[in-house]
Protein backbone atom coordinates (compact mmCIF):
# COMPACT_ATOMS: atom_id res chain seq x y z
CA UNK A 1 0.00 0.00 0.00
CA UNK A 2 1.48 3.43 -0.84
CA UNK A 3 2.77 5.48 2.04
CA UNK A 4 0.51 8.41 1.22
CA UNK A 5 -2.52 6.19 1.79
CA UNK A 6 -1.22 5.20 5.21
CA UNK A 7 -0.78 8.83 6.23
CA UNK A 8 -4.21 9.70 4.95
CA UNK A 9 -5.71 7.01 7.18
CA UNK A 10 -3.77 8.44 10.11
CA UNK A 11 -5.43 11.81 9.64
CA UNK A 12 -3.27 13.70 7.12
CA UNK A 13 -4.68 16.02 4.50
CA UNK A 14 -5.32 14.99 0.92
CA UNK A 15 -2.60 17.35 -0.36
CA UNK A 16 0.10 15.56 1.63
CA UNK A 17 0.46 18.24 4.36
CA UNK A 18 -0.62 17.66 7.95
CA UNK A 19 -3.83 19.35 9.10
CA UNK A 20 -4.05 21.49 12.22
CA UNK A 21 -5.71 18.82 14.36
CA UNK A 22 -2.96 16.32 13.66
CA UNK A 23 -0.17 18.84 14.31
CA UNK A 24 -1.84 19.97 17.54
CA UNK A 25 -2.13 16.39 18.64
CA UNK A 26 1.52 15.76 17.87
CA UNK A 27 2.57 18.76 19.93
CA UNK A 28 0.48 17.52 22.84
CA UNK A 29 1.98 14.05 22.48
CA UNK A 30 5.51 15.44 22.35
CA UNK A 31 4.85 17.51 25.47
CA UNK A 32 3.60 14.44 27.31
CA UNK A 33 6.72 12.57 26.19
CA UNK A 34 8.94 15.27 27.63
CA UNK A 35 7.13 15.02 30.96
CA UNK A 36 7.87 11.27 31.10
CA UNK A 37 4.72 10.56 33.13
CA UNK A 38 3.37 7.92 30.70
CA UNK A 39 5.57 5.36 28.89
CA UNK A 40 5.26 5.14 25.11
CA UNK A 41 4.09 1.52 25.09
CA UNK A 42 1.39 2.25 27.64
CA UNK A 43 0.16 5.20 25.57
CA UNK A 44 0.04 3.05 22.47
CA UNK A 45 -1.91 0.38 24.29
CA UNK A 46 -4.44 2.86 25.68
CA UNK A 47 -4.90 4.41 22.24
CA UNK A 48 -5.23 0.99 20.63
CA UNK A 49 -7.88 0.00 23.16
CA UNK A 50 -9.82 3.20 22.39
CA UNK A 51 -9.46 2.43 18.67
CA UNK A 52 -10.92 -1.06 19.12
CA UNK A 53 -13.81 0.23 21.22
CA UNK A 54 -14.76 2.78 18.55
CA UNK A 55 -14.68 0.15 15.76
CA UNK A 56 -17.71 -2.05 16.40
CA UNK A 57 -17.44 -3.98 13.14
CA UNK A 58 -13.91 -5.38 13.80
CA UNK A 59 -14.11 -7.66 16.88
CA UNK A 60 -11.10 -9.72 15.73
CA UNK A 61 -8.87 -6.66 15.80
CA UNK A 62 -10.07 -5.84 19.32
CA UNK A 63 -9.16 -9.30 20.57
CA UNK A 64 -5.74 -9.08 18.98
CA UNK A 65 -5.06 -5.69 20.62
CA UNK A 66 -6.29 -6.84 24.04
CA UNK A 67 -4.08 -9.89 23.88
CA UNK A 68 -0.83 -8.26 22.81
CA UNK A 69 0.33 -4.86 23.98
CA UNK A 70 2.71 -4.38 21.07
CA UNK A 71 1.91 -1.59 18.55
CA UNK A 72 -0.65 -2.49 15.85
CA UNK A 73 0.68 -3.36 12.44
CA UNK A 74 0.19 -1.37 9.27
CA UNK A 75 -1.95 -2.77 6.43
CA UNK A 76 1.27 -4.16 4.86
CA UNK A 77 1.92 -6.25 7.98
CA UNK A 78 4.94 -4.25 9.20
CA UNK A 79 5.35 -2.04 12.25
CA UNK A 80 4.85 1.66 11.51
CA UNK A 81 7.98 3.72 11.01
CA UNK A 82 6.76 6.87 12.79
CA UNK A 83 3.98 8.02 15.07
CA UNK A 84 2.39 9.98 12.22
CA UNK A 85 1.24 6.64 10.77
CA UNK A 86 -0.70 5.76 13.93
CA UNK A 87 -3.80 7.35 15.41
CA UNK A 88 -2.55 8.11 18.95
CA UNK A 89 -5.41 10.06 20.54
CA UNK A 90 -4.63 12.22 23.54
CA UNK A 91 -6.97 11.95 26.59
CA UNK A 92 -7.55 15.72 26.39
CA UNK A 93 -8.52 15.81 22.74
CA UNK A 94 -11.82 17.46 21.85
CA UNK A 95 -15.02 15.53 21.01
CA UNK A 96 -14.98 16.69 17.36
CA UNK A 97 -11.39 15.62 16.98
CA UNK A 98 -12.13 12.14 18.31
CA UNK A 99 -15.13 11.75 15.97
CA UNK A 100 -13.03 12.59 12.91
CA UNK A 101 -10.35 10.18 14.03
CA UNK A 102 -12.90 7.42 14.72
CA UNK A 103 -14.17 7.75 11.14
CA UNK A 104 -10.62 7.52 9.80
CA UNK A 105 -9.98 4.51 12.00
CA UNK A 106 -13.09 2.76 10.67
CA UNK A 107 -11.80 3.23 7.14
CA UNK A 108 -8.39 1.88 8.10
CA UNK A 109 -9.94 -1.08 9.93
CA UNK A 110 -11.59 -2.20 6.70
CA UNK A 111 -8.15 -2.48 5.13
CA UNK A 112 -6.62 -3.93 8.28
CA UNK A 113 -9.18 -6.73 8.33
CA UNK A 114 -7.33 -8.42 5.47
CA UNK A 115 -4.04 -8.75 7.33
CA UNK A 116 -3.31 -12.01 9.20
CA UNK A 117 -4.56 -12.03 12.79
CA UNK A 118 -2.31 -12.67 15.77
CA UNK A 119 -2.37 -16.17 17.23
CA UNK A 120 -3.43 -16.19 20.86
CA UNK A 121 -1.53 -19.38 21.65
CA UNK A 122 0.41 -22.15 19.94
CA UNK A 123 -2.56 -24.55 19.98
CA UNK A 124 -4.94 -23.48 17.23
CA UNK A 125 -8.06 -25.47 16.46
CA UNK A 126 -10.38 -25.53 13.49
CA UNK A 127 -13.83 -25.41 15.09
CA UNK A 128 -15.49 -26.51 11.85
CA UNK A 129 -14.03 -29.97 12.37
CA UNK A 130 -15.75 -32.58 14.50
CA UNK A 131 -14.78 -35.79 16.20
CA UNK A 132 -15.90 -38.79 14.10
CA UNK A 133 -17.40 -40.53 17.16
CA UNK A 134 -21.25 -40.34 16.95
CA UNK A 135 -22.76 -38.08 19.61
CA UNK A 136 -19.44 -36.43 20.54
CA UNK A 137 -19.20 -32.62 20.76
CA UNK A 138 -15.36 -32.64 20.45
CA UNK A 139 -14.97 -31.24 23.99
CA UNK A 140 -12.38 -32.66 26.36
CA UNK A 141 -9.37 -34.85 25.65
CA UNK A 142 -8.23 -38.28 26.79
CA UNK A 143 -5.05 -36.78 28.22
CA UNK A 144 -7.02 -34.27 30.31
CA UNK A 145 -4.69 -31.47 29.12
CA UNK A 146 -6.58 -30.11 26.10
CA UNK A 147 -9.97 -28.50 25.78
CA UNK A 148 -10.92 -30.07 22.42
CA UNK A 149 -10.13 -33.09 20.26
CA UNK A 150 -10.80 -34.08 16.66
CA UNK A 151 -9.53 -37.66 16.48
CA UNK A 152 -10.79 -40.91 17.95
CA UNK A 153 -7.47 -41.39 19.74
CA UNK A 154 -8.23 -38.40 22.00
CA UNK A 155 -12.00 -38.84 22.33
CA UNK A 156 -13.15 -39.49 25.92
CA UNK A 157 -16.56 -40.70 24.72
CA UNK A 158 -14.96 -43.34 22.48
CA UNK A 159 -13.03 -44.65 25.49
CA UNK A 160 -16.26 -44.72 27.58
CA UNK A 161 -15.12 -41.82 29.75
CA UNK A 162 -16.15 -38.21 30.34
CA UNK A 163 -14.03 -35.07 30.04
CA UNK A 164 -14.03 -34.56 33.84
CA UNK A 165 -12.92 -38.15 34.45
CA UNK A 166 -10.02 -37.64 32.04
CA UNK A 167 -8.92 -34.53 33.93
CA UNK A 168 -9.06 -36.37 37.29
CA UNK A 169 -7.03 -39.25 35.87
CA UNK A 170 -4.51 -36.78 34.43
CA UNK A 171 -3.97 -35.21 37.89
CA UNK A 172 -3.47 -38.62 39.50
CA UNK A 173 -1.02 -39.66 36.77
CA UNK A 174 1.03 -36.49 37.28
CA UNK A 175 1.23 -37.14 41.03
CA UNK A 176 2.38 -40.70 40.42
CA UNK A 177 5.00 -39.54 37.93
CA UNK A 178 6.34 -36.99 40.44
CA UNK A 179 6.59 -39.69 43.11
CA UNK A 180 8.42 -41.98 40.72
CA UNK A 181 10.88 -39.20 39.81
CA UNK A 182 11.59 -38.48 43.46
CA UNK A 183 12.13 -42.19 44.11
CA UNK A 184 14.47 -42.50 41.12
CA UNK A 185 16.50 -39.49 42.22
CA UNK A 186 16.92 -40.86 45.73
CA UNK A 187 17.91 -44.27 44.37
CA UNK A 188 20.42 -42.77 41.95
CA UNK A 189 22.29 -41.08 44.81
CA UNK A 190 22.97 -44.41 46.52
CA UNK A 191 23.25 -46.49 43.36
CA UNK A 192 25.85 -49.25 43.27
CA UNK A 193 26.98 -51.61 40.58
CA UNK A 194 25.05 -54.59 41.98
CA UNK A 195 22.10 -52.91 43.62
CA UNK A 196 19.44 -55.17 45.14
CA UNK A 197 15.74 -54.18 45.26
CA UNK A 198 14.79 -52.11 48.28
CA UNK A 199 12.24 -53.31 50.80
CA UNK A 200 9.71 -50.82 49.39
CA UNK A 201 10.20 -52.16 45.88
CA UNK A 202 9.85 -55.71 47.08
CA UNK A 203 6.60 -54.92 48.88
CA UNK A 204 5.27 -53.15 45.78
CA UNK A 205 6.12 -56.17 43.64
CA UNK A 206 4.30 -58.46 46.05
CA UNK A 207 1.25 -56.19 46.03
CA UNK A 208 1.14 -56.24 42.23
CA UNK A 209 1.39 -60.04 42.26
CA UNK A 210 -1.47 -60.26 44.75
CA UNK A 211 -3.62 -57.89 42.67
CA UNK A 212 -3.05 -59.95 39.54
CA UNK A 213 -3.63 -63.23 41.34
CA UNK A 214 -6.88 -62.05 42.90
CA UNK A 215 -8.58 -61.02 39.65
CA UNK A 216 -11.56 -62.96 38.36
CA UNK A 217 -10.70 -65.78 35.97
CA UNK A 218 -13.72 -65.00 33.84
CA UNK A 219 -16.66 -62.65 33.47
CA UNK A 220 -19.84 -63.26 35.35
CA UNK A 221 -23.11 -63.73 33.51
CA UNK A 222 -24.29 -60.19 34.27
CA UNK A 223 -20.95 -58.76 33.17
CA UNK A 224 -21.06 -60.72 29.92
CA UNK A 225 -24.56 -59.43 29.21
CA UNK A 226 -23.42 -55.86 29.90
CA UNK A 227 -20.46 -56.25 27.52
CA UNK A 228 -22.64 -57.77 24.79
CA UNK A 229 -25.26 -55.04 25.16
CA UNK A 230 -22.59 -52.35 24.89
CA UNK A 231 -21.18 -54.01 21.77
CA UNK A 232 -24.58 -54.34 20.10
CA UNK A 233 -25.53 -50.75 20.94
CA UNK A 234 -22.38 -48.96 19.83
CA UNK A 235 -20.60 -51.45 17.54
CA UNK A 236 -17.21 -50.19 16.38
CA UNK A 237 -17.99 -46.57 17.29
CA UNK A 238 -16.96 -47.17 20.92
CA UNK A 239 -14.15 -48.99 22.63
CA UNK A 240 -15.23 -52.32 24.17
CA UNK A 241 -15.75 -52.36 27.92
CA UNK A 242 -12.46 -53.31 29.57
CA UNK A 243 -13.54 -53.54 33.20
CA UNK A 244 -13.29 -56.97 34.86
CA UNK A 245 -11.35 -58.36 31.90
CA UNK A 246 -8.00 -57.98 33.62
CA UNK A 247 -6.67 -56.66 36.92
CA UNK A 248 -7.06 -53.03 37.89
CA UNK A 249 -3.29 -52.61 37.85
CA UNK A 250 -2.91 -53.83 34.25
CA UNK A 251 -5.94 -51.84 33.13
CA UNK A 252 -4.42 -48.67 34.60
CA UNK A 253 -1.14 -49.38 32.78
CA UNK A 254 -3.08 -49.73 29.54
CA UNK A 255 -4.90 -46.43 30.15
CA UNK A 256 -1.58 -44.68 30.76
CA UNK A 257 -0.22 -46.02 27.47
CA UNK A 258 -3.35 -44.82 25.65
CA UNK A 259 -3.02 -41.32 27.14
CA UNK A 260 0.68 -41.12 26.26
CA UNK A 261 0.03 -42.21 22.65
CA UNK A 262 -2.81 -39.70 22.37
CA UNK A 263 -0.55 -36.93 23.67
CA UNK A 264 2.13 -37.80 21.10
CA UNK A 265 -0.43 -37.70 18.28
CA UNK A 266 -1.73 -34.35 19.53
CA UNK A 267 1.79 -32.89 19.47
CA UNK A 268 2.29 -34.09 15.89
CA UNK A 269 -1.06 -32.57 14.89
CA UNK A 270 -0.19 -29.20 16.47
CA UNK A 271 3.18 -29.19 14.69
CA UNK A 272 1.40 -29.79 11.39
CA UNK A 273 2.93 -33.22 10.74
CA UNK A 274 -0.52 -34.83 10.91
CA UNK A 275 -3.62 -33.30 9.38
CA UNK A 276 -6.93 -34.58 10.71
CA UNK A 277 -9.67 -35.38 8.23
CA UNK A 278 -7.28 -36.19 5.38
CA UNK A 279 -4.94 -38.99 4.52
CA UNK A 280 -2.55 -39.44 7.42
CA UNK A 281 -0.47 -42.29 5.94
CA UNK A 282 2.91 -40.61 5.58
CA UNK A 283 5.16 -43.66 5.35
CA UNK A 284 4.84 -47.40 4.79
CA UNK A 285 7.22 -50.15 5.85
CA UNK A 286 7.49 -52.45 2.84
CA UNK A 287 10.01 -55.24 3.11
CA UNK A 288 13.41 -53.75 3.92
CA UNK A 289 12.35 -50.31 2.68
CA UNK A 290 10.58 -47.41 4.39
CA UNK A 291 8.73 -45.50 1.66
CA UNK A 292 7.31 -41.97 1.84
CA UNK A 293 3.84 -41.82 0.29
CA UNK A 294 2.87 -39.27 -2.37
CA UNK A 295 -0.93 -39.31 -2.60
CA UNK A 296 -4.06 -40.30 -0.70
CA UNK A 297 -5.22 -43.91 -0.71
CA UNK A 298 -8.61 -45.00 0.68
CA UNK A 299 -7.37 -47.40 3.33
CA UNK A 300 -9.84 -48.02 6.21
CA UNK A 301 -9.93 -45.11 8.66
CA UNK A 302 -8.59 -47.14 11.57
CA UNK A 303 -5.43 -47.80 9.52
CA UNK A 304 -5.22 -44.44 7.73
CA UNK A 305 -5.13 -42.39 10.92
CA UNK A 306 -2.03 -44.20 12.22
CA UNK A 307 0.31 -42.22 9.99
CA UNK A 308 2.49 -45.26 9.29
CA UNK A 309 1.42 -48.53 7.70
CA UNK A 310 3.15 -51.92 7.71
CA UNK A 311 2.65 -53.98 4.54
CA UNK A 312 3.72 -57.55 3.81
CA UNK A 313 5.73 -57.39 0.59
CA UNK A 314 4.49 -60.80 -0.61
CA UNK A 315 0.74 -61.00 0.15
CA UNK A 316 0.33 -57.17 0.46
CA UNK A 317 -1.68 -57.43 3.67
CA UNK A 318 -1.55 -54.18 5.65
CA UNK A 319 -1.10 -54.05 9.42
CA UNK A 320 -1.01 -51.53 12.26
CA UNK A 321 2.30 -52.21 13.98
CA UNK A 322 5.69 -53.76 13.44
CA UNK A 323 4.94 -56.44 16.02
CA UNK A 324 1.91 -57.61 14.04
CA UNK A 325 3.98 -57.55 10.84
CA UNK A 326 6.75 -59.61 12.46
CA UNK A 327 4.26 -62.23 13.64
CA UNK A 328 2.60 -62.26 10.23
CA UNK A 329 5.91 -62.75 8.39
CA UNK A 330 6.67 -65.74 10.62
CA UNK A 331 3.45 -67.40 9.45
CA UNK A 332 3.06 -66.05 5.89
CA UNK A 333 3.64 -68.82 3.32
CA UNK A 334 3.59 -66.52 0.27
CA UNK A 335 6.90 -65.93 -1.47
CA UNK A 336 5.56 -64.70 -4.83
CA UNK A 337 2.32 -63.24 -6.23
CA UNK A 338 -0.57 -65.61 -6.88
CA UNK A 339 -1.40 -66.62 -10.43
CA UNK A 340 0.66 -68.02 -13.29
CA UNK A 341 4.28 -67.15 -14.00
CA UNK A 342 4.21 -66.19 -17.68
CA UNK A 343 7.73 -64.80 -18.03
CA UNK A 344 11.12 -65.52 -16.47
CA UNK A 345 14.60 -64.44 -17.44
CA UNK A 346 17.29 -64.42 -14.80
CA UNK A 347 15.92 -62.95 -11.58
CA UNK A 348 13.05 -61.12 -13.32
CA UNK A 349 9.64 -62.79 -13.44
CA UNK A 350 6.15 -61.67 -14.42
CA UNK A 351 3.02 -63.22 -12.91
CA UNK A 352 -0.45 -62.99 -14.44
CA UNK A 353 -3.00 -62.48 -11.66
CA UNK A 354 -6.73 -62.66 -12.40
CA UNK A 355 -8.74 -60.05 -10.51
CA UNK A 356 -11.68 -62.44 -10.31
CA UNK A 357 -9.72 -65.36 -8.85
CA UNK A 358 -7.47 -63.39 -6.49
CA UNK A 359 -9.69 -60.47 -5.54
CA UNK A 360 -8.17 -59.61 -2.14
CA UNK A 361 -4.61 -59.54 -3.46
CA UNK A 362 -5.57 -57.31 -6.39
CA UNK A 363 -7.49 -54.93 -4.15
CA UNK A 364 -4.50 -54.62 -1.81
CA UNK A 365 -2.27 -54.04 -4.83
CA UNK A 366 -4.53 -51.20 -6.01
CA UNK A 367 -4.58 -49.61 -2.55
CA UNK A 368 -0.79 -49.77 -2.42
CA UNK A 369 -0.43 -48.31 -5.92
CA UNK A 370 -2.76 -45.40 -5.13
CA UNK A 371 -0.22 -44.13 -2.58
CA UNK A 372 2.09 -43.32 -5.52
CA UNK A 373 -0.39 -42.54 -8.34
CA UNK A 374 -2.47 -39.39 -8.72
CA UNK A 375 -5.02 -40.35 -11.40
CA UNK A 376 -5.80 -43.90 -10.29
CA UNK A 377 -9.49 -44.59 -9.64
CA UNK A 378 -9.53 -48.41 -9.53
CA UNK A 379 -9.82 -49.72 -5.97
CA UNK A 380 -12.32 -52.52 -5.44
CA UNK A 381 -13.75 -53.32 -8.88
CA UNK A 382 -10.91 -55.61 -9.92
CA UNK A 383 -12.77 -58.54 -11.46
CA UNK A 384 -12.72 -57.26 -15.10
CA UNK A 385 -8.92 -56.83 -15.03
CA UNK A 386 -5.79 -58.89 -15.36
CA UNK A 387 -2.74 -57.82 -13.35
CA UNK A 388 0.78 -58.47 -14.60
CA UNK A 389 3.11 -58.25 -11.59
CA UNK A 390 6.88 -58.00 -12.17
CA UNK A 391 9.16 -59.31 -9.42
CA UNK A 392 12.86 -59.66 -8.72
CA UNK A 393 13.87 -62.89 -7.02
CA UNK A 394 16.53 -63.59 -4.40
CA UNK A 395 16.99 -66.20 -1.68
CA UNK A 396 14.10 -64.74 0.38
CA UNK A 397 11.43 -64.65 -2.35
CA UNK A 398 10.10 -62.67 -5.30
CA UNK A 399 10.04 -58.97 -4.41
CA UNK A 400 7.49 -56.64 -6.01
CA UNK A 401 9.08 -54.37 -8.63
CA UNK A 402 5.97 -53.01 -10.36
CA UNK A 403 2.87 -54.01 -12.22
CA UNK A 404 0.36 -53.00 -14.85
CA UNK A 405 -3.31 -53.86 -15.13
CA UNK A 406 -5.17 -54.63 -18.32
CA UNK A 407 -8.84 -54.99 -19.16
CA UNK A 408 -9.88 -58.48 -20.21
CA UNK A 409 -12.11 -57.04 -22.95
CA UNK A 410 -11.12 -53.53 -24.01
CA UNK A 411 -13.24 -52.01 -26.79
CA UNK A 412 -10.65 -49.26 -27.35
CA UNK A 413 -7.73 -51.72 -27.47
CA UNK A 414 -6.08 -50.37 -24.34
CA UNK A 415 -3.19 -52.65 -23.44
CA UNK A 416 -2.57 -50.90 -20.09
CA UNK A 417 -5.11 -49.50 -17.64
CA UNK A 418 -2.74 -48.63 -14.81
CA UNK A 419 1.02 -48.99 -14.52
CA UNK A 420 3.35 -48.47 -11.57
CA UNK A 421 6.98 -48.98 -10.69
CA UNK A 422 7.65 -49.07 -6.95
CA UNK A 423 9.67 -46.03 -5.77
CA UNK A 424 12.67 -48.12 -4.67
CA UNK A 425 13.00 -49.50 -8.24
CA UNK A 426 12.51 -46.26 -10.15
CA UNK A 427 15.16 -44.89 -12.54
CA UNK A 428 16.60 -48.37 -13.08
CA UNK A 429 14.91 -49.32 -16.36
CA UNK A 430 12.06 -51.36 -14.89
CA UNK A 431 9.40 -48.92 -16.12
CA UNK A 432 10.42 -49.43 -19.75
CA UNK A 433 10.48 -53.17 -19.16
CA UNK A 434 6.85 -53.08 -18.01
CA UNK A 435 5.85 -50.97 -21.03
CA UNK A 436 7.77 -53.23 -23.42
CA UNK A 437 6.12 -56.30 -21.88
CA UNK A 438 2.65 -54.80 -22.40
CA UNK A 439 3.40 -54.22 -26.09
CA UNK A 440 4.84 -57.74 -26.36
CA UNK A 441 1.47 -59.10 -25.21
CA UNK A 442 -0.24 -56.93 -27.84
CA UNK A 443 2.03 -58.39 -30.53
CA UNK A 444 1.13 -61.93 -29.45
CA UNK A 445 -2.56 -60.96 -29.59
CA UNK A 446 -1.92 -59.40 -33.03
CA UNK A 447 -3.41 -56.11 -31.89
CA UNK A 448 -2.33 -52.49 -31.72
CA UNK A 449 -2.25 -51.17 -28.16
CA UNK A 450 -2.16 -47.88 -26.30
CA UNK A 451 -2.22 -46.93 -22.62
CA UNK A 452 -5.44 -45.69 -21.07
CA UNK A 453 -5.60 -41.95 -20.40
CA UNK A 454 -5.02 -39.89 -18.35
CA UNK A 455 -1.45 -40.93 -17.62
CA UNK A 456 0.38 -39.85 -14.51
CA UNK A 457 3.29 -37.44 -14.85
CA UNK A 458 5.92 -40.15 -14.45
CA UNK A 459 3.95 -42.52 -16.67
CA UNK A 460 3.77 -39.98 -19.49
CA UNK A 461 7.51 -39.37 -19.31
CA UNK A 462 8.21 -43.12 -19.43
CA UNK A 463 5.89 -43.72 -22.39
CA UNK A 464 7.30 -40.83 -24.42
CA UNK A 465 10.82 -42.10 -23.82
CA UNK A 466 9.78 -45.62 -24.84
CA UNK A 467 8.02 -44.49 -28.03
CA UNK A 468 11.05 -42.41 -29.00
CA UNK A 469 13.35 -45.38 -28.52
CA UNK A 470 11.08 -47.69 -30.53
CA UNK A 471 10.86 -45.27 -33.47
CA UNK A 472 14.61 -44.57 -33.58
CA UNK A 473 15.37 -48.28 -33.48
CA UNK A 474 12.92 -48.85 -36.32
CA UNK A 475 14.53 -46.03 -38.32
CA UNK A 476 18.01 -47.46 -37.71
CA UNK A 477 17.02 -50.92 -38.97
CA UNK A 478 14.87 -49.66 -41.86
CA UNK A 479 16.39 -50.29 -45.28
CA UNK A 480 13.59 -49.21 -47.62
CA UNK A 481 12.90 -45.87 -49.26
CA UNK A 482 9.37 -45.05 -48.08
CA UNK A 483 8.25 -45.28 -44.47
CA UNK A 484 4.58 -45.91 -43.66
CA UNK A 485 3.11 -45.10 -40.28
CA UNK A 486 0.74 -48.03 -40.69
CA UNK A 487 3.64 -50.43 -41.20
CA UNK A 488 5.43 -49.03 -38.15
CA UNK A 489 2.27 -49.55 -36.10
CA UNK A 490 1.80 -53.14 -37.26
CA UNK A 491 5.42 -54.07 -36.52
CA UNK A 492 5.75 -52.33 -33.15
CA UNK A 493 2.09 -52.67 -31.96
CA UNK A 494 2.16 -48.92 -31.11
CA UNK A 495 -0.98 -46.95 -31.88
CA UNK A 496 -0.63 -44.64 -34.95
CA UNK A 497 -1.75 -41.65 -32.86
CA UNK A 498 1.14 -42.22 -30.46
CA UNK A 499 3.54 -42.63 -33.39
CA UNK A 500 2.46 -39.32 -34.96
CA UNK A 501 2.73 -37.41 -31.69
CA UNK A 502 6.22 -38.80 -31.09
CA UNK A 503 7.36 -37.93 -34.62
CA UNK A 504 6.08 -34.40 -34.16
CA UNK A 505 7.96 -34.00 -30.87
CA UNK A 506 11.14 -35.21 -32.63
CA UNK A 507 10.49 -32.82 -35.55
CA UNK A 508 10.53 -35.76 -37.96
CA UNK A 509 7.11 -35.14 -39.48
CA UNK A 510 6.71 -32.40 -42.10
CA UNK A 511 3.87 -31.27 -44.33
CA UNK A 512 5.03 -30.66 -47.92
CA UNK A 513 2.94 -30.31 -51.13
CA UNK A 514 -0.23 -31.65 -49.54
CA UNK A 515 1.43 -34.71 -48.00
CA UNK A 516 2.89 -35.61 -44.62
CA UNK A 517 6.46 -36.78 -44.94
CA UNK A 518 8.56 -38.63 -42.37
CA UNK A 519 12.09 -37.26 -42.21
CA UNK A 520 14.91 -39.55 -41.22
CA UNK A 521 17.03 -37.43 -38.88
CA UNK A 522 20.37 -39.17 -38.83
CA UNK A 523 21.71 -37.05 -35.96
CA UNK A 524 19.03 -38.35 -33.58
CA UNK A 525 19.55 -41.93 -34.75
CA UNK A 526 23.32 -41.69 -34.24
CA UNK A 527 22.83 -40.21 -30.79
CA UNK A 528 20.48 -43.04 -29.81
CA UNK A 529 22.89 -45.67 -31.18
CA UNK A 530 25.79 -44.19 -29.22
CA UNK A 531 23.75 -44.46 -26.01
CA UNK A 532 22.86 -48.06 -26.85
CA UNK A 533 26.53 -48.97 -27.30
CA UNK A 534 27.48 -47.19 -24.09
CA UNK A 535 24.72 -48.98 -22.19
CA UNK A 536 25.98 -52.37 -23.42
CA UNK A 537 24.17 -55.65 -22.83
CA UNK A 538 21.78 -54.67 -20.10
CA UNK A 539 19.60 -57.15 -18.27
CA UNK A 540 16.77 -54.57 -18.22
CA UNK A 541 15.28 -55.74 -21.53
CA UNK A 542 12.40 -58.07 -22.33
CA UNK A 543 13.29 -61.26 -24.20
CA UNK A 544 10.31 -62.41 -26.31
CA UNK A 545 11.59 -65.98 -26.29
CA UNK A 546 11.18 -66.14 -22.49
CA UNK A 547 7.42 -65.46 -22.70
CA UNK A 548 5.21 -68.50 -22.04
CA UNK A 549 1.75 -67.07 -22.53
CA UNK A 550 -1.36 -67.50 -24.61
CA UNK A 551 -4.10 -64.87 -24.79
CA UNK A 552 -6.89 -65.64 -22.30
CA UNK A 553 -10.27 -66.58 -23.71
CA UNK A 554 -13.49 -65.10 -22.31
CA UNK A 555 -13.74 -63.46 -18.88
Amino acid sequence: MPRRRQRHMAGSGSDGTEDSDSSAEREQTNSSESDGNMPKRQRLTRASTRLSQSSQDTPDLKRAVDHDESPPLTPTGNAPSSESELDISSPNASHDESQSKDQANRDSDKDLSHRPKRRRCHETYNFNMKCPTPGCNSLGHLTGKHERHFAVSGCPLYHNLSADECKVKAVSREKQEEEVKVQEESNSRHATRHQTPTSKQSRYKEQVAEIRKGRNSGLQKEQKEKHMEHRQTHGNTREPLLENITSEYDLELFRKAQARASEDLEKLRIQGQITEGSNMIKTILFGRYELDTWYHSPYPEEYARLGRLYVCEFCLKYMKSQTILRRHMAKCVWKHPPGDEVYRKGAISVFEVDGKKNKIYCQNLCLLAKLFLDHKTLYYDVEPFLFYVMTEADNTGCHLVGYFSKEKNSFLNYNVSCILTMPQYMRQGFGKMLIDFSYLLSKVEEKVGSPERPLSDLGLISYRSYWKEVLLRYMYNFQGKEISIKEISQETAVNPVDIVSTLQSLQMLKYWKGKHLVLKRQDLIDEWKAKEIKRGNSNKTIDPSSLKWTPPKGT
